[in-house]
């Protein structure tokens, strides 16, 4: 009985990542198609119908190309720095919570805010040892910009857990069966998105890949499969965020097909802002998280607490 356990834990495991990887091929199919319609051009149209196995023409050109590695470079940092960025992220999808409990844990929430913690290392790593001025300087972009966000990213989570009392990302479907948290945490679910915005170093936060000033931030040095691994890495790191969204502001039932169709709407609107907003300046991003939504997030968890406070007091 163990062994298979353990067998169907595997299964679904591997069965889950392949999923997330080709969701991944796909949704920059879905984003060049978008961003070909706002600039009033044509997207990927050539390969098979209307484009469609353009994502795997693309994996396959990237994978076979030479993997070019620089002479001053530190080489076992720089050439381990993007597998650990994509592993890191790929082990966040682990938390995605199932109802058939193949690899679901209580500590999901807490397991989740380690392995996005973590994440930073493999960026700090590849920027420094890559031995390149520009990948250095976005490097230091994106470390800042990731660890001020993610102070306001933990006290929303910490709001939610004091309403589901609770650590387990399941919580979030069980507690949303007769209303949702959007309608009544408004102000958090954009304070959510803004923070999932710069979490993902994407457009109107994307300094790290500042082309106009850094050519191409952390990155730089990186081609064929280091920069791939960096590439699905970020993408991936979209969608969780989408999930993690529409689990935590909207019901999240897994079992459900509108909870797919949300969690694409949400990705299509990360695509959006790309193509609509410009790039912000770095002092008003660190500015608006430390003077804007920190201060809005703290106020919503000493709300929550007084209030679940209240309600305890009540009841006794």
């Amino acid at each position: 009985m163990y062994l298979n356990e353990v067998y169907m834990i595997f299964l679904s495991s591997l069965i889950l990542l392949i999923m997330v990887l080709l969701s991944v091929a796909f949704l920059t199919l879905l984003e060049r198609k978008v961003l070909g319609l706002i600039q009033i051009r044509k997207g990927p149209n050539k390969v098979s119908i209307i484009g469609i196995l353009q994502p795997f023409s693309d994996a396959i050109k990237l994978f076979s190309k030479e993997y070019s590695i620089p002479l001053m470079s530190n080489f076992l940092p720089y050439f381990f720095s993007p597998l650990i960025m994509l592993m890191l992220m790929l082990i966040c999808w682990m938390t995605m919570p199932y109802v058939t409990n193949f690899y679901s844990f209580n500590l999901s929430v807490i397991f989740f805010l380690c392995c996005l913690s973590m994440g930073v290392y493999p960026v700090m790593i590849s920027g420094w040892s890559s031995n390149s001025k520009y990948s250095f300087l976005g490097m230091l972009r994106t470390v800042a910009q990731t660890i001020s966000y993610e102070v306001s990213l933990v006290m929303v989570i910490l709001s939610f857990m004091f309403l589901i009392e609770g650590y387990s990302m399941i919580y979030f479907n069980l507690y949303q069966n007769f209303i949702w948290f959007f309608f009544f945490t408004f102000p958090l679910n954009l304070i959510w998105f803004i923070i999932c915005l710069a979490e993902t170093n994407r457009t109107p936060f994307d300094f790290s890949e500042g082309e106009s000033e850094l050519v191409s931030g952390f990155n730089i040095e990186y081609s064929g499969v280091g920069f791939s691994l960096i590439f699905l890495s970020e993408y991936s790191s979209i969608l969780f965020m989408s999930m993690l969204f529409v689990l935590m502001f909207l019901g999240g039932d897994l079992m459900n097909f509108i909870f797919y169709l949300m969690m694409i709407f949400i990705s299509f609107l990360f695509i959006l802002i790309r193509g609509t907003l410009p790039r912000l300046r770095y002092d008003k991003l660190m500015m608006m998280a430390w003077k804007k939504i920190l201060p809005v997030s703290l106020n919503y968890l000493i709300l929550f607490l007084g209030l679940k406070f209240m309600f305890n007091c009540m009841i006794v």
